[in-house]
């Protein structure tokens, strides 16, 4: 029998309306019918454009989840608030979807990992840049083995000057951390997985708050305020794995570099390697000779079983529901996640303490 998902939404605002909900309401076998935001307001708009007739609005997501009739949770709001929203929405017998980071801190993704263990409940973390086309065809190289034991590899989360001015991700309060935590995630989370390695074994990182004190500076989004600005411009890590891989991590807002790019990742293997910054890439050596090979793909979207093209955002939502319906591991599970947390939180203390930190 056909199987509706009924769907909650906590946090209404610009990561609820640009990927979770337009990809929601393109899934036929989800609606929905709750939505919460602590402005009112932006629920019920959010309610209006995207929820099935009579779906119920709240400014408590509490209430929300006193609804017994829900299926799954989206959790859309500031890094601050997942952990405590997505371990209360699990306690009460949901799934849920919760947006990267996992967790301000590490101690709140583990804490999630125990939850989501304790209740049966499936747990993901939005970690998009896994579902795009590039992405889906070199983890599928990465399984075959074309490159061999993957022992070094960078993570690319650069922006010359693309500061987000709007929200709290300049609060480090809310949020935990400004592009390393923000977009730096993204990248290493997308390189972990391609190496398919989950073992850190040493971090040493450095944070900085270099160009974040400029007045009236050049930005994609308009100039900050350098008194909001309190959170790190750029920030750096070498991750060592405990079978020896190396991966260094850079991650910036605002910097003086010109080769730019986010959620990119480069590996390097003993059979082969593979780039993402100038479209996909393969290199190798075949006969004595090397290559290079420049890999074709659509960049709007993923084949899709009917011959459709899908956005990286629908692909998302439509494998996070089929793994709720024939109880599988989502694609993103929480154990991979909550290791990115680690590794965030390590570059950060790290940077503190002039000192390299050490897993157990």
């Amino acid at each position: 029998m056909f199987k509706t998902y009924r769907i909650g939404i906590i946090g209404c605002g610009g990561i609820a309306n640009g990927k979770h909900m337009p990809a929601l309401k393109n899934q036929k076998n989800a609606e929905m019918v709750a939505f919460c935001d602590i402005v009112e307001q932006r629920a019920h708009d959010a309610a209006q454009k995207y929820g099935v007739e009579g779906a119920k609005v709240y400014a408590d997501y509490k209430e929300l989840l006193a609804d017994d009739t829900l299926d799954i949770i989206h959790v859309c709001t500031p890094n601050d608030s997942h952990a405590e929203i997505s371990i209360a929405a699990l306690e009460s017998s949901k799934h849920v979807m919760c947006e990267k980071p996992m967790a301000k801190t590490a101690a709140d993704a583990r804490r999630m990992v125990e939850a989501a263990r304790a209740s049966g409940k499936k747990l993901t973390i939005g970690y998009q840049n896994r579902f795009r086309s590039d992405s889906q065809y070199l983890k599928r190289v990465c399984a075959d083995g074309d490159l061999g034991d993957i022992y070094y590899a960078k993570a690319h989360a650069i922006r010359r000057r693309a500061v987000p001015t709007w929200g709290v991700f300049l609060d480090e309060e809310k949020q935990g951390g400004g592009p390393l935590i923000d977009i730096g995630t993204h990248a290493l989370d997308l390189t972990l997985w391609m190496m398919d390695n989950y073992k850190p074994k040493a971090v040493l990182g450095t944070a900085f708050h270099k160009l974040s004190h400029k007045e009236n500076a050049a930005n994609a989004w308009g100039s900050w305020d350098p008194a909001q600005f309190t959170v790190e411009d750029s920030a750096f890590g070498m991750i060592t794995m405990q079978n020896g891989a190396t991966i260094v991590l850079e991650s910036s807002w605002a910097i003086n570099m010109l080769a730019t790019g986010e959620a990119k990742t480069t590996l390097c293997g003993t059979e082969g390697g593979a780039d993402m910054q100038d479209g996909l890439r393969l290199n190798g050596e075949k006969h004595s000779r090397l290559y290079m090979n420049q890999i074709q793909l659509d960049a709007k979207g993923v084949d899709f079983y009917d011959g459709k093209k899908e956005s990286p955002a629908d692909l998302e939502a439509r494998l996070w529901l089929e793994a709720i319906e024939k109880d599988i591991d989502p694609v993103v599970t929480p154990e991979q996640a909550c290791v990115v947390s680690e590794i965030l939180e390590a570059i950060y203390e790290s940077s503190k303490t002039g000192k390299a930190v050490y897993f157990e």
